[in-house]
């Protein structure tokens, strides 16, 4: 089995399954993950070899659920979790739980305060890097991504594929207690929990608890931390929710949505 995988990591004429590889000992696959999961595991030498661009292309280890492939075999054992609904990381603040250990360090920055991604232009800071690159964009008004059907234009890509399930009429994530489908993952998981009225989200400040999580991180930044990181390309103004600034957003415009 070993010996199978070792040989594909230079040839692309076979790719290994993740059913193959589950029956590998996890221990093997422990190692601790680079915050960047899509360096690839070769040498800085190498990597300056002209031979190296073809080794990058490689992606022998495919999932065996969704066909996804990665260059590293404990990374797809890291994907698989997604299917498995494995969270082997918690956080010891409040109990969320993570498939990757850099999710959690990550996440770990909402108690922390920490926000080592600050913008240059209005010095604003931000807990992960995403977050920044998205709001550089509201500085440069720069929307890359339009839909080809409404022209309507996006920061990121994401955003751009949620929307086009609008016009495609799309519900990929449906509940398996009442069947009802949703645009968005998230969505579905907030619907999950109407199913229950449970409150497994505990405010490790004050210690209120929300049957979502998005309640919470709400109650968070509303309550505790005063952000507000949606702004108003109009003028700049912020709002803690986006819905504040989409109701902000139709004083610019002078819609009158509810006559």
């Amino acid at each position: 089995m070993e010996e199978n995988i070792s040989e594909n990591r230079h040839a692309t004429s076979k790719v290994v399954h993740s059913s193959e590889i589950s029956k590998v000992p996890l221990e093997q696959f422990d190692a601790p993950l680079n915050e960047n999961p899509q360096d690839c595991e070769i040498s800085s030498k190498s990597l300056r070899d002209t031979t190296s661009s073809s080794h990058l292309k490689e992606k022998p280890y495919a999932c065996n659920v969704c066909n996804k492939a990665f260059c590293w075999r404990n990374v797809l054992k890291t994907h698989l979790r997604i299917h498995k609904k494995e969270k082997p990381y918690v956080c010891k603040v409040c109990s969320q739980a993570f498939t990757q250990n850099g999710s959690l360090k990550i996440h770990l920055r909402i108690h922390t305060k920490e926000k080592p991604y600050v913008c240059e232009v209005c010095s604003q800071a931000f807990t992960q890097s995403g977050s920044l690159k998205s709001h550089l964009l509201n500085h440069s008004k720069e929307k890359p991504y339009a839909c080809e059907i409404c022209n309507k234009r996006f920061y990121r890509r994401s955003k751009l594929t949620e929307h086009l399930r609008v016009h495609t009429k799309e519900k990929p994530y449906s509940c398996d207690l009442c069947s009802k489908a949703f645009t968005q993952r998230g969505h579905l998981k907030s619907h999950f929990l109407t199913h229950s009225k449970e409150k497994h989200y505990v405010c490790n400040i004050c210690g209120k608890a929300f049957t979502m999580i998005y309640h919470l991180k709400r109650h968070f930044l509303l309550i505790h931390t005063k952000e507000k990181p949606f702004v108003c390309e109009v003028c700049n103004n912020t709002f803690a929710r986006s819905g504040d600034l989409k109701s902000h957003l139709l004083a610019h415009s002078k819609e009158k949505p509810y006559i």
